[in-house]
């Protein structure tokens, strides 16, 4: 079955962006824990930004009120002319971060639990912002740099900034990547030595109305697990009655 377009109509008529990035880490999780060894657990992790949204009958209801008659309790009274003082500046910090939709795999043990692999879901935040697409690179180079093996998979088009792109042009300078498309898949890992650090990626390109590809998800230098792309995302639209 082919990816839809889950950020512009007819799909969002009916259908939020939201709603499936939730319910997507969780079904690539039921389907890894039944191949990963007994020694290795996904987990789904979801984490939502400051973002909010109102209800848009209370926010038309509270804009046919003037502001004059919601200061003064709506009893016909009228504003003073008192005006308060300069603010003192409680606090200042960063701009809200963008939600996080991944899936995490640990090697567990009696002794500690390690991550070994990561499978980010890149949400429209990411790719918004320079802060945030630098915050998704970078977070994903430390990973990389752990030893923690790193997929991306991002189905967002309303955005065109290519992660992965700028994650390989962080890590080399000149790097040899895939094209100009903004939606796309890839692994990555890397492999150190004594004196040198490889990095190595399975890109693939992805395009609305194709079947997505089956990356490896490496969880040791010698084992993979496939993560089934197609599979998982024709789960999840069944779930969530996505035609």
């Amino acid at each position: 079955m082919p990816l839809r377009d889950h950020f512009r109509p007819p799909l969002t008529r009916n259908h939020s962006w939201e709603g499936f990035h939730g319910q997507w880490p969780g079904t690539i999780v039921n389907r890894l824990n039944a191949k990963l060894p007994p020694q290795y657990l996904a987990e789904p992790r979801v984490h939502l930004g400051s973002a909010f949204e109102i209800d848009v009958a209370a926010f038309e209801e509270a804009a046919s009120e003037s502001w004059t008659e919601r200061m003064s309790g709506g009893n016909g009274g009228v504003a003073t002319s008192w005006s308060p003082q300069a603010p003192v500046v409680l606090v200042e910090g960063e701009l809200p971060m963008p939600s996080e939709y991944e899936v995490l795999v640990y090697e567990q043990s009696d002794l500690e639990r390690r991550l070994v692999a990561a499978i980010e879901l890149v949400s429209p935040g990411n790719k918004d912002r320079l802060e945030s697409r630098r915050a998704f690179v970078y977070k994903c180079d430390a990973l990389l740099q752990q030893g923690v093996s790193v997929a991306i998979v991002d189905t967002v088009t309303i955005r065109s900034a290519n992660l992965y792109r700028e994650l390989a042009e962080l890590i080399r300078p000149t790097p040899s990547v895939i094209g100009d498309t903004s939606i796309y898949a890839v692994a990555c890992r890397a492999q150190r030595t004594a004196d040198r650090w490889r990095v190595e990626a399975w890109p693939h390109e992805l395009a609305i109305g194709q079947p997505l590809p089956t990356l490896p998800l490496w969880i040791s230098e010698s084992q993979f697990v496939p993560v089934e792309l197609e599979a998982s995302y024709e789960e999840t639209c069944r779930a969530l009655r996505i035609a």
